[in-house]
């Protein structure tokens, strides 16, 4: 297996607006109180965050998906 290499991936400057979260919101069909903004806001900011962390981890060219188990 091919040695994996760390590499640095720089985070988007992503901060949405009230208006993209709440009409976001309205396409889903979520209710959202305009109190809970902030808190939806730094929801997508760390989700973000965590899958900009996921897609960054490099991976040998031979590495495969692992199998999928049905019951």
């Amino acid at each position: 297996m091919t040695p994996i290499k760390k590499t640095g991936t720089p985070m988007p400057d992503f901060n949405p607006s009230d208006e993209w979260i709440e009409t976001a919101a309205a396409m889903l069909g979520l209710p959202l109180p305009s109190e809970w903004t902030p808190e939806v806001r730094a929801n997508l900011q760390a989700t973000l965050a965590h899958g900009m962390r996921v897609a960054s981890f490099p991976l040998p060219d031979d590495a495969e998906p692992a199998p999928v188990f049905e019951a």
